[in-house]
Protein backbone atom coordinates (compact mmCIF):
# COMPACT_ATOMS: atom_id res chain seq x y z
CA UNK A 1 0.00 0.00 0.00
CA UNK A 2 2.86 2.39 0.78
CA UNK A 3 4.08 2.11 -2.81
CA UNK A 4 0.69 3.16 -4.19
CA UNK A 5 0.36 5.96 -1.63
CA UNK A 6 3.78 7.35 -2.50
CA UNK A 7 3.16 7.17 -6.24
CA UNK A 8 -0.26 8.83 -5.83
CA UNK A 9 1.12 11.63 -3.64
CA UNK A 10 4.03 12.19 -6.03
CA UNK A 11 1.51 12.49 -8.84
CA UNK A 12 -0.55 15.02 -6.88
CA UNK A 13 2.58 16.98 -6.01
CA UNK A 14 3.59 16.99 -9.69
CA UNK A 15 0.16 18.46 -10.46
CA UNK A 16 0.91 21.35 -8.10
CA UNK A 17 -0.73 20.11 -4.89
CA UNK A 18 1.74 21.35 -2.24
CA UNK A 19 -0.34 19.61 0.45
CA UNK A 20 0.68 16.30 -1.12
CA UNK A 21 4.26 17.06 -0.07
CA UNK A 22 3.11 17.41 3.54
CA UNK A 23 1.29 14.08 3.32
CA UNK A 24 4.24 12.42 1.61
CA UNK A 25 6.80 13.36 4.24
CA UNK A 26 5.75 10.98 7.06
CA UNK A 27 5.28 8.11 4.61
CA UNK A 28 8.76 8.27 3.06
CA UNK A 29 10.72 9.47 6.08
CA UNK A 30 11.17 5.97 7.54
CA UNK A 31 12.45 4.54 4.27
CA UNK A 32 14.80 7.48 3.74
CA UNK A 33 16.10 6.96 7.27
CA UNK A 34 16.78 3.26 6.49
CA UNK A 35 18.69 4.28 3.35
CA UNK A 36 20.69 6.84 5.36
CA UNK A 37 21.47 4.34 8.11
CA UNK A 38 22.61 1.79 5.52
CA UNK A 39 24.86 4.39 3.94
CA UNK A 40 26.36 5.49 7.21
CA UNK A 41 27.00 1.88 8.31
CA UNK A 42 29.42 1.76 5.39
CA UNK A 43 31.26 4.78 6.78
CA UNK A 44 33.83 4.82 9.55
CA UNK A 45 32.40 4.42 13.04
CA UNK A 46 33.15 7.98 14.17
CA UNK A 47 31.45 9.63 11.20
CA UNK A 48 30.23 13.11 12.08
CA UNK A 49 27.08 13.01 9.96
CA UNK A 50 24.10 11.34 11.68
CA UNK A 51 21.36 9.51 9.72
CA UNK A 52 18.82 12.15 10.72
CA UNK A 53 21.04 14.94 9.40
CA UNK A 54 21.63 13.04 6.16
CA UNK A 55 17.88 12.51 5.69
CA UNK A 56 17.07 16.14 6.48
CA UNK A 57 19.68 17.50 4.10
CA UNK A 58 18.57 15.13 1.34
CA UNK A 59 14.90 15.90 2.00
CA UNK A 60 15.48 19.64 1.70
CA UNK A 61 17.12 19.07 -1.69
CA UNK A 62 14.34 16.70 -2.78
CA UNK A 63 11.61 19.12 -1.71
CA UNK A 64 13.27 22.00 -3.58
CA UNK A 65 13.93 19.86 -6.65
CA UNK A 66 11.98 19.31 -9.80
CA UNK A 67 9.12 17.10 -8.66
CA UNK A 68 8.39 16.14 -12.28
CA UNK A 69 11.37 13.78 -11.94
CA UNK A 70 9.36 11.69 -9.48
CA UNK A 71 7.39 9.48 -11.85
CA UNK A 72 6.97 6.74 -9.24
CA UNK A 73 8.04 5.55 -5.83
CA UNK A 74 11.06 3.85 -7.37
CA UNK A 75 12.14 7.00 -9.20
CA UNK A 76 11.74 8.98 -6.00
CA UNK A 77 13.95 6.61 -3.99
CA UNK A 78 16.49 6.39 -6.82
CA UNK A 79 16.79 10.17 -6.83
CA UNK A 80 16.91 10.22 -3.02
CA UNK A 81 19.79 7.73 -3.05
CA UNK A 82 21.68 9.87 -5.57
CA UNK A 83 21.13 12.98 -3.46
CA UNK A 84 22.30 11.17 -0.30
CA UNK A 85 25.41 10.04 -2.14
CA UNK A 86 26.06 13.64 -3.15
CA UNK A 87 25.51 14.86 0.42
CA UNK A 88 28.05 12.29 1.65
CA UNK A 89 30.51 13.33 -1.06
CA UNK A 90 30.13 17.00 -0.16
CA UNK A 91 30.58 16.15 3.52
CA UNK A 92 33.71 14.11 2.74
CA UNK A 93 35.17 16.93 0.66
CA UNK A 94 34.47 19.47 3.40
CA UNK A 95 36.19 17.31 6.00
CA UNK A 96 39.10 16.64 3.71
CA UNK A 97 39.50 20.34 3.01
CA UNK A 98 39.32 21.12 6.73
CA UNK A 99 41.97 18.58 7.54
CA UNK A 100 44.07 19.30 4.44
CA UNK A 101 43.94 15.75 3.20
CA UNK A 102 44.11 13.96 6.55
CA UNK A 103 41.82 11.25 7.86
CA UNK A 104 40.03 10.19 4.70
CA UNK A 105 36.47 8.98 5.06
CA UNK A 106 36.16 5.28 4.38
CA UNK A 107 33.17 3.28 3.25
CA UNK A 108 32.50 -0.35 2.61
CA UNK A 109 31.03 -1.42 -0.69
CA UNK A 110 30.00 -5.01 -0.23
CA UNK A 111 30.03 -6.97 -3.46
CA UNK A 112 32.94 -5.19 -5.09
CA UNK A 113 35.56 -7.24 -3.32
CA UNK A 114 35.15 -10.68 -4.85
CA UNK A 115 37.23 -12.31 -2.13
CA UNK A 116 34.10 -12.27 0.04
CA UNK A 117 34.94 -9.71 2.69
CA UNK A 118 34.00 -6.08 2.67
CA UNK A 119 36.80 -3.81 1.53
CA UNK A 120 37.05 -0.37 3.14
CA UNK A 121 38.08 2.42 0.79
CA UNK A 122 38.18 6.15 0.52
CA UNK A 123 34.71 7.46 -0.28
CA UNK A 124 36.02 10.06 -2.71
CA UNK A 125 38.02 7.43 -4.60
CA UNK A 126 34.88 5.31 -4.86
CA UNK A 127 32.90 8.31 -6.07
CA UNK A 128 35.50 9.06 -8.76
CA UNK A 129 35.41 5.42 -9.89
CA UNK A 130 31.60 5.48 -10.16
CA UNK A 131 31.83 8.74 -12.12
CA UNK A 132 34.33 7.13 -14.53
CA UNK A 133 32.05 4.10 -14.87
CA UNK A 134 29.14 6.44 -15.65
CA UNK A 135 31.08 7.90 -18.58
CA UNK A 136 31.65 4.43 -20.02
CA UNK A 137 28.36 2.81 -19.05
CA UNK A 138 25.76 5.11 -17.48
CA UNK A 139 23.30 2.31 -16.70
CA UNK A 140 25.89 0.25 -14.82
CA UNK A 141 26.77 3.25 -12.69
CA UNK A 142 23.09 3.92 -12.11
CA UNK A 143 22.55 0.30 -11.04
CA UNK A 144 25.42 0.51 -8.53
CA UNK A 145 24.10 3.79 -7.19
CA UNK A 146 20.55 2.51 -6.78
CA UNK A 147 21.61 -0.85 -5.27
CA UNK A 148 24.33 0.31 -2.86
CA UNK A 149 23.36 3.89 -2.15
CA UNK A 150 19.60 3.56 -2.44
CA UNK A 151 19.05 0.00 -1.31
CA UNK A 152 16.68 -0.66 -4.21
CA UNK A 153 16.01 -4.22 -5.32
CA UNK A 154 16.64 -5.65 -8.77
CA UNK A 155 12.96 -5.52 -9.69
CA UNK A 156 12.61 -1.87 -8.66
CA UNK A 157 15.71 -0.93 -10.65
CA UNK A 158 14.38 -2.88 -13.63
CA UNK A 159 11.14 -0.89 -13.57
CA UNK A 160 12.97 2.42 -13.25
CA UNK A 161 15.42 1.67 -16.06
CA UNK A 162 12.92 -0.12 -18.29
CA UNK A 163 14.93 -3.33 -18.66
CA UNK A 164 14.57 -6.82 -17.23
CA UNK A 165 15.75 -7.82 -13.77
CA UNK A 166 18.15 -10.32 -15.35
CA UNK A 167 19.71 -7.48 -17.35
CA UNK A 168 20.05 -5.45 -14.17
CA UNK A 169 21.73 -8.42 -12.47
CA UNK A 170 24.21 -8.74 -15.37
CA UNK A 171 24.85 -4.98 -15.33
CA UNK A 172 25.46 -5.10 -11.58
CA UNK A 173 27.92 -7.97 -11.88
CA UNK A 174 29.78 -6.26 -14.71
CA UNK A 175 29.91 -2.98 -12.79
CA UNK A 176 31.12 -4.72 -9.63
CA UNK A 177 33.84 -6.50 -11.61
CA UNK A 178 34.95 -3.23 -13.20
CA UNK A 179 34.94 -1.43 -9.84
CA UNK A 180 36.82 -4.28 -8.22
CA UNK A 181 39.48 -4.18 -10.92
CA UNK A 182 39.68 -0.38 -10.83
CA UNK A 183 39.72 0.04 -7.06
CA UNK A 184 41.55 -3.04 -5.91
CA UNK A 185 43.93 -3.51 -8.83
Amino acid sequence: MESQDVTYLLSKWREGDRGALDSLTPIVYGELRKIAEAQLKKERSDHTLAPTALVHEAWMKLAKGNESEFASRGHFYALASRIMRNVLIDHARRLQAEKHGGNSITVTLTGVNESGGAQPMDFLVLNDAIDRLAKMNPRQAQVIEMRYFGGLGLEEIAVITGVSASTIMREQRAAEAWLSHTLLG
